[in-house]
């Protein structure tokens, strides 16, 4: 069911009609707008491509498609005690204390990943990230590390708006030099995976039929590396 070779020209097709045909449904569907259905649209997609490239890439590997669980999952993330007890306001400090249980936070990431019931990997899915952006992806990994500490993290993008050479074939990225530097802020090792070349451009929207990008399976092929490296770790 997920064997590389059948799987990887059946993505490249559905991206392809995909992505050529969501203006004409954006411009018909009567009761959206036009923005949000495109945008949706190409939401689902980097999130169906993330899943079943995450599942031809361990199958690939040679391993139980049963071991593993692919899912959206909310995490509570409770609140930091030192945070309860360095509060000035003893009033509020005491609220807090006795419904200490109701103080969390519903985290939600797009894919979790399992391997033999244990989250090894979380995935934020986007059709495109730029650098605003990240700081919110990588707000939610860091949180997500105090749950799971020992959990990989990945960016998987359709296209990148983030500068440097992410949106390239390039095997070692060298990144951008503002990405970077957001990201040592966080202290968080994130797996960024492009799949479109080029740098995003507002003005040129892939779904305006002169500004398609092809996806090929070089890119895919690339991708399903990237995930190897990451289970190799739970090895």
């Amino acid at each position: 069911m997920y064997n590389k070779k059948e799987c990887i020209p059946r993505i490249i097709d559905i991206y392809e009609s995909s992505v050529r045909g969501v203006e004409k449904k954006a411009l018909n569907d009567g009761d959206r707008a036009y923005g949000g259905v495109i945008r949706a649209s190409k939401g689902k997609l980097v999130e169906n491509f993330a899943k079943w490239l995450v599942k031809i890439t361990w199958t690939d590997m040679g391993n139980d498609i049963n071991r593993i669980n692919v899912y959206k999952k909310r995490v509570k993330i409770p609140i930091k005690h030192d945070y309860v007890e360095n509060l000035k306001k003893e009033y509020l400090k005491a609220y807090i204390k006795k419904n200490i249980s109701d103080y969390f936070y519903p985290l939600a990431i797009d894919w979790i990943v399992e391997v033999d019931e244990k989250p090894i990997i979380a995935i934020e899915c986007k059709a495109y990230t730029e650098n605003a952006m990240l700081k919110r992806v990588l707000v939610d990994h860091k949180m997500m590390k105090e749950i799971y500490p020992n959990i990989s993290s990945v960016l998987f993008q359709l296209e990148s708006q983030l500068g440097g050479d992410y949106g390239t074939k390039k095997r070692d990225k060298l990144g951008s030099t503002s990405t970077n530097t957001i990201l040592s802020h966080f202290g968080i090792d994130l797996n960024i995976i492009t799949l479109l070349q080029g740098e995003r451009k507002v003005d040129r929207p892939i779904h305006k039929k002169e500004f398609f990008k092809e996806l090929d399976s070089d890119s895919l092929d690339n991708s399903i590396k990237m995930f190897k490296e990451i289970f190799k770790i739970y090895e």
